[in-house]
């Protein structure tokens, strides 16, 4: 009430000062006011108040005045004019000039205007304790479209930032002001950040500018300056900044998706995802959504990951899909009366196996539930499929499925033949298909948001060995090539993704550690920001993973997608050795259990002595191994 006693009372000078301003313009002097002069002094004031306050004009943050609250100043002041204007003509109160019921309004709009754009000023520049304002980060923003306004009008008022300028590819801007700020050249780009010690450079680039992002990102490694990248909602209607895209750490080319193989499983079809919660089955959901099938059923297990990806796709339902059916069902790929009732019940075309435990040392040291989810519970999956009549069943397999040293891979290789065996079983009319690739960045145990927590605390980065080397690809890449590989499955393939060249841990370390505007402290640089320090490989974990156990992977129509060229065993033989994993698991008898893996998984080697976490009676504990993977 303080605060807006004080503004009433400024408002009321400015009119008496509007009102002795527009006498003077009039007499072509200074006026000194008597008589009936006084009149239009205080009615003014009178009149103003009241219509200001029923236009909000005393409700309104200052520092925050934008176009909105000037309109409603212009609003406010046009009404008054009109009542001012009236009662001088109305009540012939002499000898007062009509023009004033003019430019008293127009001179006391531009007051208030004015002192509002003042107030909003002040106290913007007051808003950080000086003793902090040193500290704010020097920003500046890669693009010269309209991602780059939103985000430079969106940071405007920011404490934290202080806008430098804007950097472009567009020669016709270079040296003019775009918001208020410089518009310098992607070339000026080194000797800019070292002159104006830039610490944050924001990507604001519009679709098509890839090239000039890599261009951007290439000139700033080395430099002690954060890059970051802007996020702006739908309709671009508000913009922040967020860290850099996984597709930025990987410098990966995309390849277009092909629409056709997209939609060939899925467009007007009832489809199915196992493991819907997950990293990638829950990215298998959306790009199927995108597709419009007729019904999607969404199975998994835990129950608060189904009840997140059945909230988000019902919005994007409403929002862009009408018509596509959600189901979400609570259930367990191992439990056969439950997979038989759901598949009846809602007779998919097109099953998406994701369900799978996937993280090597948890499953290293629960070995018997590994092998019963991954390969079992696929199986007994697989099974009730071709049992109802299921058209296309697509399993997400791993590389570590290719001569594997833990029981993860070992697992993930037996659902493999389980789905073989039963493809080339005599009469089968359900198309089993497998896609093999390696790690996803942004999964679930991904490296990346471990680093990125690590850098935040700056440090030390901890990998397992200086030469483990990975092969990565997006969730949403891997996603869409799994749909075309099944898309293209005739029974019994195994299809390849082409996950690039293989990636050095260390190097994507450095990496990000770079991109976050540090450097690396090691013995080259011992005054460095941030070290990366060596734990030692964990149990069944590869120095490198291989994509192919066999030789001579054939060519598909999708230039990043293979089928490899492997042995099988045929279905009698995997219904025999089913059986026996299931006594062996019920026995928990973890010698047999590893005996039968090498029996069976072609390459199987593994490098440390098998265990239980529940049996190892204290012989070693297993605490360091649960680690986030590589």
């Amino acid at each position: 009430m303080l605060k807006q006693g004080i503004v009433m009372s400024i408002d009321i000078t400015m009119s008496l000062v509007a009102t002795w301003l527009a006498f003077s313009i009039r007499i072509d002097g200074f006026h000194s006011p008597s008589g009936n002069e006084w009149i239009p002094y205080w009615f003014g004031p009178l009149l103003a108040l009241p219509i200001f306050i029923h236009y909000g004009l005393y409700r309104a943050i200052f520092r925050y005045t934008d176009l909105a609250a000037i309109k409603q100043i212009v609003k406010g002041t046009a009404v008054y004019a009109v009542v001012y204007t009236v009662l001088l003509v109305v009540f012939h109160i002499n000898p007062l000039p009509r023009s004033l019921g003019l430019t008293q309004p127009l001179i006391l709009c531009a007051f208030i205007i004015s002192s509002r754009l003042f107030a909003r000023f002040w106290l913007l520049s007051g808003a950080i304790d000086p003793r902090l304002r040193i500290l704010r980060r020097r920003l500046l923003i890669a693009g010269s479209g309209q991602s780059a306004v939103q985000l430079s009008s969106a940071l405007q008022n920011s404490p934290e930032y202080v806008q430098l300028g804007f950097v472009s590819d567009d020669q016709t801007l270079l040296g003019r002001n775009m918001m208020g700020h410089r518009v310098f050249g992607v070339n000026q780009l080194k000797s800019i950040i070292q002159n104006y010690e830039v610490s944050d450079l924001v990507l604001a680039l519009e679709t098509g500018q890839e090239q000039t992002r890599k261009d951007i990102i290439s000139q700033c490694e080395g430099l002690p300056v954060h890059i970051q990248t802007a996020s702006l909602t739908l309709g671009g209607q508000h913009a922040s900044i967020k860290e850099l895209d996984i597709d930025d750490l990987l410098g990966r080319e995309h390849v277009p998706p092909n629409v056709e193989l997209l939609n060939k499983r899925n467009h007007n079809k009832v489809v199915l995802v196992t493991g819907a919660g997950g990293s990638i089955g829950s990215e298998l959901c959306r790009q199927v959504l995108a597709a419009r099938p007729i019904k999607l059923i969404l199975l998994e297990n835990n129950e608060y990951a189904l009840y997140a990806i059945h909230h988000e796709l019902s919005q994007m339902v409403a929002s862009f899909y009408p018509g596509v059916v959600l189901t979400p069902v609570l259930g367990d790929v191992r439990d056969e009366n439950r997979l038989r009732e759901v598949f009846s019940h809602t007779q998919p075309e097109t099953i998406y196996h994701a369900a799978a435990y996937k993280h090597v040392p948890l499953v290293e040291l629960n070995p018997f539930e590994g092998v019963r989810n991954n390969f079992v519970g696929t199986r007994c999956c697989a099974k009730v499929a071709a049992e109802v009549g299921v058209s296309d069943f697509v399993l997400i397999s791993t590389d570590k499925a290719v001569r594997p040293t833990n029981i993860m891979g070992a697992s993930k290789r037996l659902a493999e033949l389980a789905l073989q065996a039963l493809a080339h079983k005599p009469g089968m009319t359900t198309r089993f298909s497998m896609v093999r690739f390696g790690n996803v960045l942004g999964s679930s145990g991904s490296v990346v948001p471990l680093f990125r927590d690590q850098i935040a605390k700056r440090g030390p980065v901890t990998i397992t060995h200086a030469e483990v080397t990975r092969y990565f690809m997006t969730i949403p890449e891997a996603a869409q090539l799994v749909i075309q590989a099944g898309a293209m499955a005739e029974g019994g393939e195994v299809f390849v993704l082409d996950m690039g060249e293989p990636i050095r841990i260390i190097d994507l370390a450095k990496r990000m550690i770079k991109l976050a505007g540090y450097s690396v402290k090691d013995e080259q640089t011992p005054n460095g920001d941030i070290e990366i320090k060596i734990t030692g490989l964990r149990p069944g974990e590869k120095l490198y993973e291989e994509l192919l156990i066999g030789n001579n992977p054939k060519p598909t129509e999708h230039p990043r997608i293979m089928k490899a060229n492997e042995s099988w065993l045929d279905d009698e033989s995997v219904e025999l050795e089913t059986a026996r994993f299931k006594q062996i698991m019920s026995e928990r008898d973890i010698p047999a259990l590893k005996t039968l893996l090498l029996k069976l998984v072609d390459g199987y080697q593994p490098e440390q002595e098998s265990f239980d976490v529940l049996t190892d009676n204290g012989q070693k504990s297993p605490e360091h191994d649960l680690k986030i993977k590589p």
